[in-house]
């Protein structure tokens, strides 16, 4: 369980600019490559990679709230990191994004 008083250090990753909607930026933060995810107008920050495949997730197509591993296919809800289908089991971290004066800041 979280401490109620913890408070996530964020880092800045992007401008919000350089993330258009309907696209990818894959980002280093702390040693840990993230995806940024402009999709239905929401911003979304989880790991890219695979909890199947440890594919890279930066070439995957991203539909209806998903984004989908481009070595198996295997899904991933962007909100929740959840695994939506086969092969893929396992969830993906997701990690907290804001944007801040036209910034784009992750915490992980």
């Amino acid at each position: 369980m979280t401490d109620p008083a913890y408070t996530p250090a964020y880092t800045a990753v992007a401008l919000e600019a350089d993330v258009a909607p309907d696209t990818l930026k894959a980002v280093e933060v702390g040693g840990r490559s993230i995806l940024i995810v402009h999709h239905g107008g929401r911003l979304f920050a989880v790991a890219n990679q695979c909890s199947h495949a440890e594919q890279a997730l930066t070439c995957g197509r991203v539909r209806w709230g998903w984004i989908a591993c481009p070595a198996h296919g295997a899904k991933f809800d962007l909100e929740t990191g959840e695994a939506l289908s086969l092969p893929a089991t396992e969830p993906i971290a997701t990690f907290p994004l804001r944007v801040i004066e036209g910034r784009i800041e992750v915490a992980v």
